[in-house]
């Protein structure tokens, strides 16, 4: 199926970003994003499409992923509400993930844009694998894989040296 792959995308070499896993402002309080402007959280918390963002690995932190999805997708890219709603529960489940599997201090988000696609990653420093598990009717819990797998047109995991990225992509239809 096609998708981003082939597409280059570059990590950085060295600095805090590729060597070392520490929250934004690490030691400092650092604000959380206040609601009601045009990129509300983008202007604290960092600018996805340009860098990864480092966010801590707190349940709080889904909020903050959530908005920074939602102000991307409608506000910059321009993208349908049902897409950009979809796209924000798969970024929860994603972050999710990584918060409460991985041990982490912090993980890393991303979003990524290219014609008739957008890619949205998570990037953790466990290297222990997401795994897709049988959804029962009456399951509570363990369905984060199963929407992703079900409402993205393609999902995977990346290994990398330090840890992993989980992604997925979502076709769009571009003006």
């Amino acid at each position: 199926m096609a998708g981003l792959e082939g597409m280059e995308q570059p990590r950085p070499e060295s600095g805090t970003a590729a060597g070392r896993w520490e929250p934004p402002g690490a030691g400092a309080d650092t604000p959380a994003p206040v609601a009601g402007g045009p990129l509300s959280g983008l202007d604290l918390a960092g600018e996805p499409t340009l860098d990864e963002v480092r966010l801590p690995s707190r349940p709080q932190s889904a909020r903050i992923a959530r908005r920074l999805t939602g102000c991307v997708l409608l506000k910059q890219w321009s993208l349908s509400p049902q897409l950009a709603e979809q796209a924000v529960l798969l970024v929860s489940e994603l972050v999710g993930n990584a918060v409460r599997h991985t041990g982490a201090r912090c993980f890393g988000l991303r979003m990524l844009r290219r014609r008739g696609w957008i890619r949205i990653e998570v990037r953790d420093p466990s290297r222990g694998l997401p795994c897709l598990m049988p959804v029962h009717e009456m399951d509570t819990s363990g369905r984060g894989l199963f929407l992703v797998d079900k409402l993205s047109d393609r999902w995977g995991v990346d290994l990398l040296p330090r840890g992993k990225t989980t992604w997925f992509e979502m076709r769009v239809g571009d003006r």
